[in-house]
């Protein structure tokens, strides 16, 4: 159990890293400044997921028949902690553009793609 939450800590990080500086270095080449900060959107993200992976682990360890359950109520968590920590910098604004929307949405798919992947194999192992 430990391992395979190490595994995915530094696998979420290896993403964190590369997706981070690629999405910062095309925001900079267009030279656009965000309403937020994408660093922590960025780290938000990453915390939260290894935070998800954790319970739906310790869950599946514990009663594996409600793993599927847990994940599902971590995910509307996260969600809910997201507005509420970026209430002040995201939702203030009355129209977001184009590109601060992808900004938002890009990271919100990436880690939760891996989250998905990675809490489907654990639920298909146990």
């Amino acid at each position: 159990m430990i391992k395979r939450i190490l595994f995915f800590t530094a696998a979420i990080l290896l993403l964190f890293a590369v997706s981070f500086f690629l999405h910062n270095y095309m925001l900079a080449s267009k030279e656009t400044h965000l309403s937020f900060s994408l660093l922590r959107v960025y780290t938000f993200h990453v915390t939260s997921a290894i935070i998800v992976y954790s319970i739906v682990e310790l869950v599946a360890e514990k009663l594996p028949n409600q793993a599927g359950y847990a994940y599902l109520a971590s995910i509307f968590l996260k969600i809910g902690f997201f507005v509420l920590l970026f209430k002040a910098s995201v939702f203030v604004n009355e129209e977001l553009t184009k590109l601060e929307r992808i900004s938002l949405v890009i990271p919100l798919f990436l880690f939760l793609i891996t989250e998905a992947i990675a809490v489907s194999k654990l639920l298909n192992s146990k």
